[in-house]
C-alpha cells in the first residue's frame, strides 16, 4: 500500500504545477468547470485518492474516499509502474486494468488525462 501512496505522492508535485499554469491560462476558464476531481486508485494492496480543488491543488490521502469522479483499479505492481512511467512487463495472474467514471466530468477528465497517469 505504501508504494501506491509514494507513487501518487511523487507525482502530485507535478500534477500540480501542470494543473496551475494552465488554470493561469485561457484555458483555465474551462478547466475550472472540472474540478474539484477526485480520483480512487484501487489495488490488491489496498486504495488510495488523489483529489484536485478548484485552485489545482493535490492532496493524496490513503484509503477510498466516498464519492470518487472516477475508479482506476489494477493490480498493485501494476498501477505504481504506470503511475511512475516505469517500464514493466505484463505478468501473468495481473488483473486487467479498469476505469469506471463515476461523473461525466470524471470521465472527460480521465479522457484526457489518461496517459498524463500511465494508463
Amino acid at each position: 500500500m505504501s508504494q501506491l501512496l509514494s507513487a501518487l505522492r511523487e507525482i502530485a508535485p507535478g500534477i500540480e504545477k501542470e494543473l496551475r499554469g494552465r488554470l493561469a491560462s485561457f484555458a483555465g476558464m474551462f478547466i475550472v468547470g472540472y474540478l474539484p476531481q477526485t480520483w480512487s486508485f484501487v489495488t490488491d494492496a489496498g486504495s488510495a485518492a488523489l483529489t484536485v480543488d478548484k485552485r489545482g491543488s493535490v492532496a493524496v490521502e490513503a484509503g477510498t474516499p466516498p464519492n470518487p469522479d472516477v475508479t482506476v483499479q489494477w493490480g498493485h505492481d501494476a498501477l505504481v509502474a504506470a503511475l511512475l512511467r516505469q517500464k514493466r512487463a505484463p505478468v501473468a495472474g495481473d488483473p486487467p486494468l479498469r476505469v469506471t467514471p463515476h461523473t461525466s466530468k470524471g470521465k472527460t477528465a480521465y479522457d484526457f488525462l489518461r496517459s498524463r497517469f500511465g494508463l
